[in-house]
């Protein structure tokens, strides 16, 4: 688990990539939280920000931002986000707070995408987090049983809406060894919106936070 220091050493690092005048995609998480507070140090940089949650936007509003719709933005050149599981080929699992489809969009949207994480987050293989897809609520049982076929146990996240309107179902035991071709499997299935697997739009860069410093990897 990360401490809190690791995650503001991350996202104060980030602010290292936001250039004059940069229409700027923010994500969704505790880590990206981090960089709302920190957002303050750029704020002659920024033109216009998106954001991938209400929760988010509104954490921007209270310091101050206006946050735009990607329709008003237009692309963004930088995104910034975290992720639950990311592997050195820049392939991620996302969406444990379950703003995935929003925060694909974005993604894919961008210029750049540089992801900030703690060191428990680098894998060699996805899929010890479970993989969250958003479904439409009338697929949720069909999805399942789709899902179950792939080798995987779908639980519905209970209690929980996303700002889409649409449930998550959680998925166990899958042992990820081609991302982008299961990512565009699962996004297949009627009734999926879209899964947590971001590896057809990977990062551009993940910068890992450690105990006292950050390391920058970049996709080359």
């Amino acid at each position: 688990m990360a401490d809190t220091n690791e995650k503001r050493l991350e996202a104060i690092k980030s602010l290292e990539y936001i250039e004059d005048n940069c229409i700027l995609g923010v994500g969704t998480g505790s880590t990206v939280n981090f960089l709302i507070s920190e957002l303050h140090q750029v704020r002659h940089k920024i033109k216009s920000i998106a954001a991938s949650s209400e929760a988010s936007t509104q954490l921007l509003l209270d310091e101050g931002f206006m946050v735009e719709d990607l329709s008003s933005t237009g692309s963004p050149d930088l995104y910034i986000d975290g992720a639950d599981e990311i592997t050195k080929n820049f392939h991620m699992i996302k969406g444990g707070g379950g703003a995935l489809t929003r925060e694909k969009v974005i993604a894919h949207a961008s210029k750049e995408f540089v992801c900030i994480v703690d060191n428990s987050k680098i894998v060699d293989v996805l899929g010890r987090f479970p993989l969250p897809i958003e479904v439409i609520p009338m697929a949720k049982s069909m999805v399942s049983r789709e899902i179950a076929k792939l080798g995987g146990q779908s639980e519905l996240r209970h209690d929980f809406q996303t700002d889409n309107g649409n449930l998550i179902l959680d998925v166990h035991n899958l042992t990820i060894i081609d991302p982008p071709s299961l990512e565009k499997e699962i996004n297949n299935i009627p009734g999926v919106i879209t899964n947590g697997i971001f590896a057809l739009r990977p990062a551009n860069a993940i910068i890992i936070g450690n105990a006292e410093t950050t390391e920058v990897i970049n996709n080359t």
